[in-house]
């Protein structure tokens, strides 16, 4: 597969690692629904635990890892589909000092809610997650493969990008089924602490906040809060503040005003945050996904 980095003065059209670079990512800003990451080497990157706003899918394109979802743990090897909803904490690094090689893809959980309620997978208006946090389909593989193939190709237009992700995603409900795994009796009052959290990150936010919003007591939210997200409450929030900031980045806001904004105190903390959820720096970030300026205008 062709990878190329596209030049800055080139309107409209996303960035991939060149031939030869073991990392990059890939976005266009006419598709803000969807973006792509590739790593080709996984032992220089690795990951806290951590969440996406998005559906994250990706592939293992060689070697293996060991893949933490919320609700398992496992190794994983080449032709396995990562799964994770979101909101689920995950991370994938390597097992001892084995190379590893994967392609993610990242869904606006809105856009392709409109998907499931279009194929019929779900009727209302949210986005139903998948039950499944791993496929070794052979099928999902190749077209997840194609879609990425697809969407890094410098040739090809924006119809032909937005098509390939509608025929690839769309498709993924009669391979995953969209049902959820059963949730333990507490979920309901976990899942409102982290609804919580996400929804007031910019708030100075207290544990009576967090008790109040979930009808827990102290000592039993933290401990629940713990074995269901694999994060304390207070990670969980850095994490969603994180999350907000690589979405400021990817529209094109300063790294620092991405960290003003999502209340971290310093730049230095945080770099510290956005490395630890995604094993690179706001710079680094920056530099694949902030939209190109077109051909002639000021800057």
């Amino acid at each position: 597969m062709n990878r190329h980095r596209t030049s800055r003065t080139t309107p409209g059209r996303g960035q991939m690692a060149e031939a030869g670079d073991d990392h990059g990512f890939w976005y266009d800003p006419r598709l803000p629904f969807i973006e792509t990451r590739t790593v080709r080497d996984g032992r220089r990157y690795c990951f806290d635990p951590h969440s996406h706003e998005t559906f994250s899918i990706g592939i293992i394109l060689g070697g293996g890892c060991t893949y933490l979802n919320t609700r398992r743990r496992e190794q994983v090897a080449r032709g396995a589909v990562t799964i994770m909803n979101p909101g689920e904490v995950h991370a994938c690094n390597p097992v001892g000092e084995a190379s590893w090689s994967y392609h993610m893809v990242y869904v606006d959980a809105g856009w392709l809610a409109g998907l499931q309620r279009q194929n019929g997978a779900t009727v209302g208006a949210d986005f139903a997650a998948y039950g499944k946090t791993m496929s070794a389909d052979p099928q999902l593989f190749a077209a997840l493969g194609g879609l990425h193939e697809a969407l890094s190709d410098p040739t090809a237009d924006r119809l032909a990008k937005e098509s390939a992700a509608v025929a690839c995603l769309g498709g993924i409900d009669a391979i995953l089924s969209a049902s959820p795994a059963p949730r333990p009796v507490d979920d309901a009052r976990l899942r409102r602490a982290a609804d919580y959290i996400a929804d007031h990150w910019a708030e100075q936010i207290a544990l009576d906040d967090l008790c109040r919003a979930s009808g827990l007591s102290p000592s039993h939210l933290i401990r629940s809060f713990g074995k269901r997200y694999g994060l304390t409450p207070h990670a969980y929030l850095i994490d969603r503040r994180v999350q907000v900031a690589r979405g400021l980045i990817r529209r094109g806001r300063s790294i620092l005003d991405a960290a003003l904004e999502t209340r971290f105190f310093d730049q230095a903390h945080f770099h510290r945050a956005f490395k630890r959820a995604t094993a690179i720096t706001p710079g680094e970030y920056a530099r694949w996904v902030t939209p190109f300026p077109r051909q002639g205008s000021r800057h």
